[in-house]
């Protein structure tokens, strides 16, 4: 059958795909499965107790959860009546909670269990809030959705019929969910997306993914982040089997537990694994140890279909049997596709992994392009390493004079809630969405992405530089965990580096150093010769402009907890120059 909304897939999986195991995930230290009819029964009744308790189409509820069954059950009841959701990231602050409940008119705020209903309640207490508030798990003194399924259950056969007539009235352009960009800098912007966005990128990512009924698919980015709707969506479609991880740090275990066929992921994951694969790699001795950076060069020297000739496959192939099939294994034995995007994917992270049998699928796209405008494929000819592929059916891309990545499709959102100004200089009147992102198409074809327009920045002698492109060359290195490039009028770039903590700890244990702690690390004259030599040996592959000519390490690791990095793992840079302004004057000596 057609999809045409989102709530079609639940039919649709009813019908094509009934399972034991449809959706999944861990809860108190076993995995707990819900069929494809107690899927489609909890969103029925859901859907039927919203109604009960007075929801009608536009009117908003907000969710603010983890990964787990019960999302997708509120998502498709909410959407059969046309009530909007609101899926927020649960990582943010206080005033940023409280902006996006009266911003988007919110009736009702769903949390998922209580240590996040203890973090987010403080955003409820000001003077004219007035949103229900429910909770997936037990909370004391708090309402529980199970009120509202049991108040579904009970419903009238009139409110069943009423509730049929208004599925019918949903069209493929009605508002379906109103998402806030997690966002770098500012306010976030609420972006408008209908059933036609969300539904025409999904089937499309679908087609590339290609997973099947007996797949199982690892859930790892947030389903409040529209490229992890978009894949939890896609593998529905697909009739795979949907097992949501419990947490960024327990993913290589629930590896081990499901053996997923695939899983979805940002690139920070992806440098992860390659950090623990190469810090096991290190301590290896002898001719093991020989043979695992052997086949690491080889692989970074991958080209996909053979590209590199027969001597160099028949080499992969002894490197695979005896190095990359143990990679294969440390993600569960089964892993052979891998959705990436969100961020600027180092080229060196894709080659090694294609190398190693594990197909990561580069994509690009934005909250407003819901998300995907451009991905590779798995075929000869559809993919290019490097590049974020070409266009999904229906999309068009065009490459404005300065640079920028223009997009015209079924994908564009709607707009900006509550703002027409904003949406208007971000759509044009031909109706192209401007990305704001500097890009070039290769052979006409493959898409290259530069960096953000606004982070692209011009030194004194006038010489444009990006610094996404340098920070990414700089990450390969298993000394630096993230950094932040900078210079913006100066004479020369520099670079503040948050160091891989990990990398030394592993050192300190082996006897090979000493410290304390992170501040007595980076002041070790031994710490920063390291770095020198690093930072030198990589600045020999960038031009003379792109060179890292003075850096300062900082004792504290990036996250989004802290702040310096965005519920999507992106630099927050603005706020990471105010927290170390002292140490960029120093660089400069202002």
């Amino acid at each position: 059958m057609d999809v045409l909304r989102t709530f079609d897939l639940l039919e649709r999986y009813a019908e094509k795909f009934p399972k034991e195991d449809a959706l999944c995930f861990k809860h108190n230290g076993a995995w707990k499965k819900f069929s494809t009819n107690e899927y489609v029964d909890y969103s029925n009744n859901f859907c039927c107790g919203l109604y009960e308790l007075g929801f009608r189409k536009g009117d908003k509820i907000i969710t603010i959860s983890s990964n787990r069954p019960e999302w997708n059950f509120a998502d498709m009841g909410m959407s059969m009546i046309g009530v909007v959701h609101v899926p927020v990231f649960a990582s943010l602050n206080t005033s940023e909670y409280q902006y996006i409940i009266r911003n988007s008119g919110a009736k009702m705020i769903l949390v998922s269990d209580p240590k996040l209903y203890k973090c987010v309640s403080p955003a409820f207490e000001y003077e004219d809030f007035s949103s229900m508030v429910y909770t997936f798990d037990e909370v004391g003194g708090v309402k529980n959705w199970m009120e509202i399924v049991e108040k579904g259950k009970s419903s009238s056969a009139e409110t069943r019929k009423e509730i049929e007539k208004i599925k019918s009235e949903i069209d493929r352009d009605t508002f379906a969910t109103l998402i806030y960009t997690s966002g770098t800098t500012g306010k976030p912007k609420g972006v408008m997306l209908s059933h036609k966005n969300l539904v025409t990128n999904f089937v499309s990512a679908a087609s590339v993914f290609n997973l099947n009924q007996t797949d199982k698919y690892l859930s790892i980015l947030p389903l409040c982040h529209v490229g992890g709707r978009m894949g939890n969506y896609q593998t529905q479609y697909s009739g795979a089997s949907i097992y949501y991880a419990e947490s960024m740090g327990t993913i290589a275990v629930n590896m081990q537990e499901i053996k997923p066929d695939g899983f979805d992921a940002v690139p920070r994951v992806l440098e992860k694994f390659y950090d623990v694969i190469i810090s096991k790699g290190k301590k290896l001795t002898g001719i093991k140890k020989i043979l695992f950076f052997r086949a690491v060069k080889l692989g970074l020297r991958y080209k996909p279909f053979g590209g590199n000739g027969w001597l160099y496959e028949k080499k992969l192939k002894l490197a695979d049997k005896l190095i990359f099939s143990k990679w294969r294994a440390a993600l569960g034995g089964n892993v052979r596709i891998v959705g990436c995007g969100g961020a600027s994917l180092p080229p060196h992270l894709e080659r090694i992994f294609w190398a190693a049998g594990i197909k990561i699928i580069n994509m690009y796209g934005l909250t407003e392009t819901s998300p995907i405008i451009t991905i590779n494929r798995t075929y000869n000819g559809g993919a290019k390493l490097g590049s974020v592929g070409f266009v999904i059916e229906g999309v068009e891309v065009r490459i404005a004079e300065d640079g920028e990545i223009l997009c015209k499709g079924p994908n564009v959102m709607l707009g900006y809630y509550n703002d027409p100004e904003l949406t208007n200089s971000a759509i044009d009147n031909e109706g192209w969405f401007h990305t704001g992102d500097i890009g070039c198409l290769v052979d006409e074809k493959f898409l290259m992405v530069a960096d953000r327009k606004k982070e692209i920045f011009k030194l004194s002698n006038g010489i444009f530089i990006a610094p996404q492109l340098i920070e990414n060359i700089f990450r390969e290195s298993t000394l630096i965990d993230q950094i932040m490039v900078v210079g913006e009028h100066e004479k020369f770039a520099s670079a503040l580096i948050s160091p891989n903590f990990k990398y030394f700890d592993d050192l300190k244990s082996s006897g090979k150093i000493d410290f304390s702690g992170s501040d007595e690390l980076i002041r070790q004259p031994e710490i920063q010769t390291y770095f020198n030599s690093e930072i030198k040996k990589i600045n020999k592959r960038l031009n003379p402009a792109e060179r890292i000519n003075r850096f300062r390490l900082v004792p504290d690791e990036w996250t989004p907890a802290t702040g310096e990095l965005s519920p999507t793992l992106k630099l927050r840079r603005r706020f990471i120059a105010e927290k170390y302004q002292k140490l960029l004057d120093q660089v400069y000596m202002k």
